[in-house]
């Protein structure tokens, strides 16, 4: 029996039947294991140990293979043929060994480029050694992944409130699209004019040329700079008397272009199809592992995720047949065309993506496919095809019309004479081509009097570099270097989830959180965003992949300067961290006002200074007078459209459901609060005011309806029966119980503080109330040193851990209630080594006396009969 292990279930059936009896064809289902989403799964201080964990979701799949070696002869491992498969098939191998399920199974690498019957069979019959300098570069790119993201989050998360997380190669393609932002605000467009005019010629044709020389001399771009200008060069055509001076033709060869890689197909399909990233892999994905045909699952592309261009002799010379059938010899170009990949790493430089069988044309295709997948499908049978046929033949035509006067007027134009590849294929574009670039001009002699019938002058203006699309971030990206063919799909996904960017008329827009996360790398952590930083270490990636390094050195030099950047940054403050912000986004910030004012000066008091400050909801700008001046404007929000949102009337929120009253937004003298419903004769509308702690802007109808509603019930307390409420109060938010009460941090945790928080603020409240130390919230555990409880307590200034008389801050985001002993023994750690002192030691728990025992003259009642018998 043999069994062999591919990624997924549909490849699995597929080759099941290409095998047939004597073998069982498994998927793993992708990874079957991976580093835990947890800190400390990558040790660097231990060499950079990897603690790998079986997936929970592949535990079925894992005992299938398990299963199925008991009797095995050999196991062939035909998972993808990249870095990524290999290393799936090195994870596969070290369970199986892990769990002793090998025995005499003798273990075999199978890769094939595409899922036919051919290939699959060749594959099994030409088995080799896992390869682990590709296993090795998958490791190290996925610890390097892991060691910003678990390193650098965190620091987002402290000093940049609102940030969620950051990336190695998302963070620099953030950067990509951020730039690009600033860079279209920034801009001044600049105005210039052209001279357009209609000549006739004497068999009726119209020719439209563009003045280029002026008075003798040759236009720039913005030669002409305004309508005067404009105006005086018009009248001077208007009364010249024109002739063709010169008619030039010269002859022009376009070559088609290469076969598909995968950013290139990504690109194309943006372009022609309007597919993302995603959804084009998604497409490709299902035509490689293939469809029924012909009652048969056949897959119908090569291999999806590749960089390289080439493509194989049977594939091109079934191209050439095709193209000499479908079209005639004289599209067919006497030697085959060869491409050559740009990738420098000859391992991963797989062929190009192709028709598994050149002869099933789309239209062949078209009653098995859906729509979607037929028109990717037709896409790539194009391109491929096209790449092996005969050149475009172009002839390229200029008139230069001429007054005698020092006035040139030009006519463009190029027809093509013999379409080549163009008859089948041609590249799109993000932006379109010069409109008179395939015109085709009238027959003209030299001397020919020409008539004008009218002269234009057109008005324009410079325009920004536009937007990335998906095609042109990807097209960027592939450039730079950064990233590889098979990250760029998940690279643009992780943005938008993250809420980082947007998609708008298939352009990306930063949101501000992409925008202050970029400021802040680029700030505290530059080199690590540096487009030729990021391209360097894919090169060192690929150096692993062709055992020209050691993962763990690349690892190493990586990590020593990492890691001292992230501690350079433990005593900033956030404070620091905007106000370095307003300087780098300065002028996205505070433009420029028209009547010269200081730009950061607050428009509504007379000392204020605006300046950048973050809510739940992100970023804003923000009075720094506040709570006296509650001035806010949205981050990138313009002074008048701010105005709007400053005035001291009522600001509906939304319908109270139960009541259907409107619960409106409002000013007072005391400062803002909520209104549910106007004011009746005799009975005042109830009012709730909003804690200072609760920026206004952060206010919607969910947070309005929760304050509204207030006194919350939490429930009944566990040993009483009473009811606990949560309220907001004269000295701030508090929880209340029998009337005892307890205060809570903020306002916000009057809408979410549980039973436990309330319980145990309840129990401290009281302890105190009788001139004793507040117990702890919680105790997380014993410190490793020397066994003592490492308590969680809530102090003046928030919730902080304490061990041994050393107390440190719990940071801003992280639940006190939830920390780990782990995490409270690095913050106690990094607190003890800041300030210098030592835990004290722990009392031993033996020399303690029990302290009921010092309860004993108390207990008077104790001599009595009746107390005795009981």
């Amino acid at each position: 029996m043999n069994v062999v292990v591919v990624e997924s279930p549909a490849k699995a059936k597929t080759i099941n039947k290409y095998l047939g009896k004597d073998y069982t064809v498994l998927a793993s289902y992708g990874h079957i294991r991976d580093l835990p989403s947890k800190d400390g799964s990558v040790k660097p201080d231990e060499d950079f140990a990897m603690d790998y964990q079986n997936d929970a979701k592949s535990a079925k799949h894992i005992k299938a293979i398990a299963d199925a070696l008991k009797d095995a002869e050999n196991l062939y491992l035909a998972t993808d043929p990249d870095r990524e498969g290999e290393a799936i098939a090195w994870h596969v191998l070290k369970v199986m060994e892990e769990k002793k399920k090998l025995k005499s199974a003798k273990v075999s690498r199978v890769v094939f480029n595409e899922i036919t019957k051919k290939a699959v069979l060749d594959g099994i019959a030409n088995p080799r050694e896992l390869d682990m300098n590709l296993v090795n570069a998958q490791q190290a790119r996925r610890a390097l992944d892991y060691l910003v993201g678990f390193t650098l989050s965190p620091v987002l998360w402290r000093k940049l409130p609102g940030a969620k997380s950051a990336g190695r190669v998302q963070s620099v393609a953030l950067r990509l699209i951020c730039e690009r932002e600033l860079e279209i605000e920034s801009f001044v467009p600049e105005e210039y004019w052209t001279i357009d005019a209609d000549f006739n010629t004497s068999d009726g044709d119209v020719v439209t040329a563009r003045l280029t020389q002026l008075s003798g001399e040759k236009l720039e771009k913005f030669s002409l700079p305004s309508e005067d200008t404009a105006k005086a060069a018009g009248e001077k055509v208007r009364n010249g008397s024109f002739s063709v001076q010169s008619v030039t033709k010269k002859p022009a060869k376009r070559n088609p272009s290469p076969p598909f890689t995968t950013s290139t197909l990504q690109q194309e399909a943006s372009r022609k199809l309007g597919f993302g990233a995603k959804r084009t892999m998604m497409a490709a994905q299902k035509l490689y592992e293939g469809f029924d045909i012909g009652g048969e699952t056949t897959g119908l592309i090569t291999y999806m995720r590749t960089d390289g261009v080439t493509l194989a002799g049977e594939a091109i010379h079934a191209c050439r047949e095709v193209i000499a059938s479908e079209y005639g010899e004289k599209f067919v170009p006497k030697s085959p065309r060869q491409y050559k990949t740009k990738s420098k790493n000859a391992q991963e430089a797989h062929e190009a993506i192709r028709p598994t069988d050149m002869r099933r044309t789309p239209k062949m295709m078209a009653q098995y496919l859906d729509a979607e997948h037929l028109k990717l499908y037709e896409l790539i049978w194009k391109r491929t095809i096209a790449s092996q046929m005969e050149s475009a033949q172009l002839e390229r035509t200029t008139i230069d019309f001429a007054d005698g006067a020092g006035q040139i007027m030009r006519a463009t134009g190029s027809v093509v004479r013999f379409a080549g590849f163009l008859k089948l294929y041609e590249e799109g574009r993000d932006d379109s081509d010069d409109e008179k670039d395939g015109k085709r001009l009238p027959a003209v002699e030299e001397g020919d009097r020409m008539t004008t019938s009218e002269v234009r002058e057109d008005q324009h203006f410079t325009e920004p570099a536009p937007r990335y699309t998906e095609a042109s971030l990807v097209k960027k990206l592939e450039e730079l270097g950064i990233g590889r063919p098979s990250t760029y799909a998940s690279i643009i996904s992780v943005l938008q989830d993250r809420d980082y960017v947007k998609l708008d008329q298939k352009r990306f827009i930063p949101e501000d959180k992409g925008q202050l996360v970029t400021a802040f790398l680029s700030s505290f952590f530059t080199r690590y965003v540096e487009y030729d930083f990021t391209a360097q270490l894919e090169e060192r990636l690929d150096d692993i992949s062709d055992a020209k390094v050691d993962w763990k050195q690349v690892l190493r030099d990586f990590w020593n300067d990492f890691n001292l950047s992230v501690e350079g940054t433990a005593e900033l403050r956030v404070s620091d961290v905007l106000e370095e912000l307003n300087k780098v986004l300065g002028p996205h910030i505070f433009p420029p006002r028209e009547d010269g004012k200081d730009p950061r000066g607050c428009p509504k008091c007379d000392d204020g200074r605006l300046s950048l400050k973050t809510g739940r909801f992100g970023a804003f700008i923000g009075c720094s007078n506040y709570p006296d001046c509650r001035y806010t404007r949205q981050l990138g929000a313009t002074e008048e459209e701010a105005e709007a949102t400053q005035d001291d009337g009522p600001r509906i929120l939304g319908i109270e459901p139960k009541s259907g009253l409107e619960i409106s937004l409002r000013k007072g003298p005391y400062g803002p609060y909520l209104q549910l419903g106007e004011a009746e004769p005799k009975k005042k509308p109830k009012r709730v005011s909003i804690p200072k702690d609760i920026m206004i802007e952060d206010v919607d109808l969910e947070i309005a309806l929760q304050l509204i509603s207030l006194p919350r019930e939490i429930g009944p307390h566990p040993e009483t029966g009473s009811m606990i409420t949560a309220n907001l109060g004269r000295y701030g938010p508090y929880v209340e119980c029998d009337k005892k009460y307890g205060k809570l941090s903020s306002g916000m945790e009057v809408l979410t503080v549980g039973m436990n928080r309330a319980v145990e603020l309840l129990a401290a409240s009281k302890t105190r109330g009788a001139g004793r130390a507040a117990p702890p919230l919680r105790v997380v555990g014993a410190h490793p040193d020397d066994g003592a409880d490492i308590n969680v307590k809530d102090g003046r200034y928030g919730p902080y851990v304490t061990h041994g008389g050393i107390n440190a801050t719990i940071p801003k985001g992280s639940d006190p209630m939830t920390i780990t002993l782990e995490e409270a023994v690095k913050l106690l750690a990094e607190r003890a080594e800041k300030t210098g002192k030592k835990p004290k030691k722990a009392k031993a728990a033996a020399k303690k006396k029990p302290a009921a025992k010092k309860k004993a003259p108390a207990k008077k009642t104790a001599s009595k009969k009746s107390t005795a018998k009981d």
